[in-house]
């Protein structure tokens, strides 16, 4: 099976990425190393294959510091939450595995979005449905339905702001009528 040729300048973000990630998995940014993880990569990428990751096209500086900012808030939010859960309720406690449908498809924004709502304390993502654009999580202290439907606004919350930030327009659009349809309560 023959693959797609694909062009430098598209595999270049990737590249330097490795590079980077080789650099920091060595602590040492050095010339050599770098060149030498340049190698790694370019061996990497054209042994292995992926399918290519379709960037949106569009990076917007502000969403990614709204996006920023308000992960240190559930950041800091799910922390003390889990810290009151060990010390005052202990064994007590329940959790739920929670399906969480995502409006997105790109492959990008539901990978970004999974690896978002895994740092966050009290959550853990247990599987990707890729196909149906789906994360199922196990979270902690989720007992009701409301609760579940909390869990599920708040990782919708993150898609939407990883969207923002760098979705494609279309996915843009798609966000932008859906918010205004559940705003408005109109289809």
């Amino acid at each position: 099976m023959s693959r797609q040729r694909i062009s430098l300048r598209t595999e270049a973000p990737l590249l330097v990425w490795l590079v980077l990630v080789w650099g920091a998995l060595w602590q040492d940014f050095s010339l050599g190393t770098l060149v030498f993880g340049a190698v790694v990569a370019l061996v990497v990428v054209h042994t292995f294959y992926l399918p290519p990751v379709q960037l949106g096209g569009r990076f917007n500086v502000v969403q990614m510091l709204i996006a920023v900012l308000e992960f240190l808030r559930e950041l800091a939010i799910a922390s003390f939450h889990v810290f009151a859960i060990a010390v005052f309720r202990g064994r007590t406690v329940r959790s739920s595995l929670i399906a969480v449908p995502l409006r997105t498809h790109s492959d990008l924004i539901i990978t970004a979005t999974a690896s978002v709502t895994g740092l966050v304390p009290g959550s853990v993502v247990v599987e990707v449905d890729r196909a149906g654009s789906t994360l199922y999580l196990h979270c902690l202290d989720v007992s009701t339905p409301a609760d579940a439907d909390r869990v599920r606004e708040t990782v919708r919350g993150t898609e939407a702001r990883l969207i923002k930030m760098m979705g494609s327009r279309e996915e843009l659009e798609r966000l932008g009528t859906a918010e205004r349809a559940r705003i408005g309560g109109t289809a």
